[in-house]
């Protein structure tokens, strides 16, 4: 049975409790307010949803993500990646990011990133837990990606691609600066193709919430503006 969430309530139900069809749905209701967003994640769970829909939280089950030791950089990425021909930053322009990833995509009319979501992440962006990774070429933006920083855990939401490897090498420099400052975890949520050939892989929603456990209440040498 689906629990619907109380706007005076930052409580999350217990992970056991998502449906497993559809996989992960875990709850639905409450708003965007960063207190519950910050909760969410930490509980084990994200918003998405589209435009007319109530507010929907998922936890799946098995849930995707990628160890930063774990990264494979393939012959042809390693290859742009030495080229140098594409320049990366991070926080440099997380609202044209999170425009850019909400933007119409060709397999799909309709983005779950909707104004309020835009809105709710860049207040996080402003709290300094949401952050941006730009690739630009010259002073063009061409990829990118956002997501969360808690702890030693980085939760990825979305990255865009006006050209070609542009999203893949904003990741790999994302993950290999995490691993630098000690992050032990990228949750990457669902498995997708361009996630899989960069080293994510499957665990279980247990093993997903002992990390959480373990490592969101740890710090890490992050400097996001290095």
């Amino acid at each position: 049975m689906l629990t619907w969430l109380q706007r005076d309530s930052l409580d999350f139900p217990p992970l056991n409790k998502a449906l497993r069809e559809p996989n992960g749905l875990l709850a639905a209701g409450g708003d965007l307010r960063p207190e519950r967003l910050i909760q969410a994640y930490r509980h084990g769970c994200f918003p998405w949803f589209q435009d007319g829909q109530p507010i929907l939280w998922w936890s799946p089950d098995p849930r995707t993500v990628l160890l930063p030791d774990q990264l494979h950089v393939s012959r042809s990425l390693g290859k742009v990646l030495r080229q140098g021909r594409y320049r990366v930053t991070f926080d440099q322009a997380f609202a044209d990011v999170i425009r850019a990833c909400a933007a119409p995509r060709s397999y799909a009319a309709e983005t779950w990133i909707t104004s309020p979501m835009q809105d709710a992440y860049l207040e996080l962006h402003r709290r300094g837990i949401a952050h941006s990774v730009e690739v630009w070429r010259d002073n063009e933006l061409i990829g990118g990606l956002y997501g969360l920083a808690m702890g030693q855990l980085f939760f990825g939401e979305s990255m865009f691609s006006r050209a070609d490897n542009a999203s893949k090498v904003g990741f790999v420099t994302l993950v290999e600066h995490l691993k630098n400052w000690g992050f032990v975890l990228i949750d990457c949520q669902m498995p997708t193709e361009h996630l899989l050939s960069l080293g994510a892989q499957t665990i279980s929603r247990s093993e997903f919430a002992g990390y959480l456990s373990a490592h969101l209440d740890q710090s890490s040498l992050a400097d996001w503006v290095a």
